[in-house]
């Protein structure tokens, strides 16, 4: 059990502290004494500012250390402890909690857990024996089952579970969904749109490609009520409109071809 007092002869070796302190780190690393601290019985440590710019808040620790009934003074070690007020890194998190999308690269590897919430398994063959039927007919073997829905595309281990759709469809609606301000401005949705490639599987009936090289979604998976300014049936670009035909005034050429009167030349009743 830790002391709480001191030990003395340990707590008044500053100087011995001191020393070993600056022979292990350098005399400029080296800052004023800032107290002990009670490690044990006659274990005590002494604290020291660190004066690095890189480890602003930081102590150097010096361990001091006599037995029973000595007075030599032992050094233990000397380390480097953070401080109250120092800046320390963040707290250490899983690879399995930092990995975020897009952060595999060529050749790495993720592996899945057995227990992967996502995923729940694709065929759950059981071993029934062979047995001889009256008809004389052999009951298939799990092996010969096996073979058979791996023809069929049904041989995958695992397969994505309920919550797995549903994570997957949740990421890909907030990315390319009804509710994003491309969407909202659309002329129409995807779901009549010539571009849309349909997919196969139970999100067929909310998700498809886009094919449109021009659609900011082209090669996405997008859902059916996404929508954009590349719609196969979007209206037609109006026509440049022309130019009105030159009027000309001929009002003169009138004037010209009517007759004056006599007197006042104002023409003729």
């Amino acid at each position: 059990m830790r002391s709480r007092t001191p030990d003395r002869l340990c707590a008044e070796a500053v100087d011995v502290a001191l020393a070993v302190t600056r022979e292990a780190v350098g005399d400029e690393s080296v800052g004023e004494h800032l107290g002990v601290v009670a490690e044990g019985d006659r274990v005590v440590t002494h604290l020291f500012a660190c004066t690095q710019l890189a480890y602003r808040g930081w102590r150097w620790a010096t361990t001091l250390t006599r037995a029973s009934r000595a007075k030599n003074i032992t050094i233990d070690e000397t380390v480097l402890l953070p401080g109250p007020d120092a800046v320390l890194g963040p707290e250490w998190v899983p690879w399995s909690e930092r990995l975020r999308p897009g952060d595999m690269g060529p050749g790495d590897l993720l592996p899945t857990e057995a227990d992967d919430l996502r995923l729940e398994p694709g065929w759950a063959g059981e071993v029934v024996p062979v047995e001889e039927p009256a008809d004389g007919d052999a009951v298939p073997s799990v092996a010969k089952i096996g073979s058979v829905a791996g023809e069929l595309g049904m041989g995958r281990p695992r397969v994505l579970s309920r919550y797995g759709l549903h994570t997957a469809a949740d990421r890909w609606e907030e990315e390319f969904g009804a509710k994003t301000p491309m969407a909202q401005a659309a002329p129409a949705n995807c779901v009549t749109c010539g571009f849309l490639v349909p997919i196969a599987g139970s999100l067929s009936q909310a998700f498809g490609v886009c094919a449109n090289e021009f659609s900011p979604a082209d090669g996405r998976l997008v859902s059916l009520a996404y929508g954009c300014g590349g719609h196969s049936e979007a209206a037609v670009m109006p026509k440049t409109p022309s130019p009105a035909p030159m009027v000309l005034d001929d009002l003169d050429d009138l004037h010209e071809a009517l007759p004056l009167g006599p007197d006042d030349g104002s023409a003729p009743e």
